[in-house]
């Protein structure tokens, strides 16, 4: 799976300190959501994706309820090997039904 061309566009550094300037001046606005209008041109993203960084910088910190990206990384590791692990179960269950009528198939020998 390919990732995003535009997932990458900013660096975690800029990520971090646009989030670090939301929370340092959202005093100085009525509402979070009006700091975060105003700081996401100067940063040069609209203001949806300053939101979700904010969202996400809430959610690792404590401060919101959510997935961290550790949790979601173990997530989708564990969901990898549950898929692994069927595919497995599967060809092991055809192989035993194979055999198994294999078995039946083989004359008798008294």
């Amino acid at each position: 799976m390919e990732k995003n061309k535009t997932s990458n566009r900013y660096s975690p550094e800029v990520r971090a300190r646009a989030v670090r300037m939301v929370f340092e001046h959202q005093s100085s606005y009525e509402t979070q959501a009006a700091a975060i209008v105003a700081i996401a041109p100067k940063i040069g993203c609209i203001p949806e994706t300053l939101r979700s960084w904010v969202k996400q910088a809430e959610i690792e910190t404590g401060t919101r309820d959510g997935v961290t990206n550790a949790e979601r990384e173990r997530i989708k590791d564990l969901e990898r090997e549950v898929r692994q692990l069927r595919q497995a179960n599967e060809i092991l269950r055809k192989a035993s039904a194979y055999f198994a009528q294999a078995e039946l198939d083989r004359p008798f020998k008294p």
